[in-house]
């Protein structure tokens, strides 16, 4: 409960948090705890709902975060009733909380009691949206304005599970367990959740890696050749930078920058472990000018900082957003993008992505760079980069990915060409 109370009161990472909850946990048990607090967060604003029509007065925090695990158990996890209220009780009294044990007992058989219809959901379809699907309301409104509300509630449904690993070179993927799975692209493999990455040789050895298809369509459409003097501005943790030079065949120079020391160091370390040795990590300010960088480079990758919404496996970040932090973060994305558009060289290739699905953070950055940006083209060689399937998407140079689409996460990728 204290890694879902982190997260939801304190801002805690989701990721951390749960790490630090499960710490010396059995492995079994680990992932029990594991899908408890995702489930729990991704359900969050409903099982919220679910828990106010059965009380009449204001919740301690503590309480109320038993009664979000033992709700979520009942409802997402087909956790048996007694099973959900005897822990449920046993973790009141855990929490020095025994005098209210027995609140905890009747409010948890109450929702039992109506599980098979346990919220009567509201008529308006954008607030039914909002409720059913666990997003913040002024999420539902600026995709339902953008894409409309059945396209909304169609991405909004999808709960990907599981992780995508990329096979490093020159592992091909012989011996691998037959839990890895084919996935979109011959070096990639799909795993179900439960999988204990860090413990796993594969992974430890830099044989293996964690990263989603989007990403690794990122690094295919900025096109990297042997030779070339390739830019990633916001590098961390490293796994574009790594693909990156392995496309490059590990010739020619990989410069990897990153605004704060700790993620400079992670960026450091993902490319020691994956063996990479054409590429340095440099701490800088990508917003900021570097005069030693001005027409250095072939190519030049720009994953911005962004909203991240377009992660489905991140269940806080959607509660962590607002529209004020949304636009702010579109201003820093256009300012990054406008300054290292002055590092690419005549002739070279500018690539802007962030994995998100909001507008203004994508479509908007790309038109307006074109736009005050005349010594830049859109490349439509986009579509000879990425698999057959998406090629009828790209427009203009870019494409937007949604994760009930396109099955991976919700990224935008455009692919700029420098004049001559």
């Amino acid at each position: 409960m204290s890694a879902l109370m982190n997260t939801t009161d304190n801002g805690a990472y989701a990721n951390l948090a749960v790490k630090e909850a499960t710490s010396g946990l059995l492995q079994d048990e680990a992932k029990w705890v594991t899908a408890l607090f995702y489930n729990t967060l991704d359900n969050l604003i409903y099982i919220d709902k679910v828990i106010d029509s059965s009380i009449k007065s204001k919740l301690d925090k503590k309480i109320r975060g038993v009664l979000r695990l033992g709700v979520c158990q009942l409802l997402f996890m087909a956790v048996p009733e007694r099973a959900a209220v005897n822990e449920s009780v046993k973790l009141t009294k855990e929490i020095g909380k025994a005098a209210l044990s027995g609140y905890v007992n009747a409010v948890m058989r109450a929702v039992a009691a109506k599980k098979e219809s346990p919220l009567e959901m509201p008529k308006e379809s954008r607030e039914r949206i909002s409720i059913q699907y666990s997003f913040p309301r002024y999420l539902v409104d600026m995709y339902a304005d953008e894409y409309g509300e059945e396209f909304t509630e169609a991405m909004l449904s999808c709960k990907h599970k599981g992780t995508v690993f990329r096979l490093v070179k020159p592992f091909d993927g012989e011996g691998l367990p037959s839990l890895f799975k084919p996935s979109l692209f011959d070096n990639a493999r799909y795993v179900d959740d439960g999988f204990d990455v860090l413990r796993n040789e594969l992974f430890q050895n830099g044989n293996i890696t964690v990263q989603s298809l989007s990403s690794m369509l990122v690094c295919h459409a900025l096109n990297a050749k042997a030779g070339m003097c390739v830019l990633d501005a916001c590098a961390a943790p490293g796994g574009k930078t790594a693909y990156i030079s392995e496309m490059m065949e590990q010739k020619g120079e990989v410069v990897a920058t990153e605004l704060h020391e700790h993620r400079a160091e992670l960026t450091k370390k993902t490319l020691e472990r994956l063996n990479v040795k054409n590429a340095s990590v440099l701490q800088k300010d990508a917003s900021k000018l570097c005069e030693e960088f001005v027409e250095k480079f072939d190519a030049v990758l720009v994953d911005a900082p962004c909203s991240g919404l377009g992660v489905t496996g991140k269940a806080d970040i959607k509660y962590t957003k607002s529209m004020e932090a949304i636009e702010e973060l579109a201003r820093l994305q256009y300012e990054i993008l406008s300054n290292c558009a002055k590092y690419v060289k005549r002739g070279g290739t500018l690539v802007y992505s962030t994995c998100t699905v909001s507008k203004k953070e994508n479509e908007e950055n790309a038109a307006k760079f074109l736009k005050e940006h005349p010594d830049f083209l859109a490349d439509d060689t986009l579509k000879d980069l990425i698999p057959d399937n998406l090629r009828k998407r790209v427009k203009d140079g870019r494409i937007q990915l949604f994760p009930h689409i396109d099955n991976m996460e919700g990224f935008f990728i455009a692919r700029f060409q420098k004049w001559t």
